[in-house]
């Protein structure tokens, strides 16, 4: 099997999964996202425990890209404190940017990590990216408060 099959099978994979596409029972966030360009649109929940994300669901409609990247974002985040996913949160931006390219360094991104060559399909670039730019607008106002 060629490295292309296991990566969409991995982004199918999350995409049909159900593990994190669920409502979150009292979430103590909850920040929407929303692709005009395509339709995509997402509701990111967040449970917390001081600093510590301690859980994390979404619910929504998009297209296989957005779907899987939410799914494969909600798997990093789950147990690690905001500044922590805030860090993840710029990593893999700078990995579809194409700014970072250290492989140690994406390999925090686990599966996200699939995606890196998004960047040559622009159109589907804001797909992958949607829910990280959620979960940092999601930050910011915890940040706030």
């Amino acid at each position: 099997m060629d490295l292309n099959s296991i990566y969409t099978e991995l982004i199918m994979e999350h995409n049909r999964s159900g593990h994190n596409k669920k409502p979150l029972l009292n979430p103590d966030i909850t920040e929407n996202g929303h692709n005009p360009s395509c339709g995509d649109d997402i509701s990111l929940q967040l449970k917390l425990n001081g600093n510590i994300i301690k859980d994390a669901s979404f619910t929504g409609t998009g297209c296989a890209i957005s779907q899987a990247s939410t799914s494969m974002m909600i798997d990093l985040i789950k147990g690690i404190n905001i500044e922590e996913a805030l860090n993840l949160v710029e990593l893999f931006i700078g990995m579809i940017k194409k700014e970072i390219n250290d492989e140690n360094e994406l390999e925090k991104l686990e599966d996200a990590m699939v995606l890196q060559n998004i960047s040559n399909m622009p159109a589907r670039v804001k797909c992958a990216v949607l829910s990280w730019h959620t979960l940092k607008e999601a930050i910011n106002k915890i940040k706030m408060v």
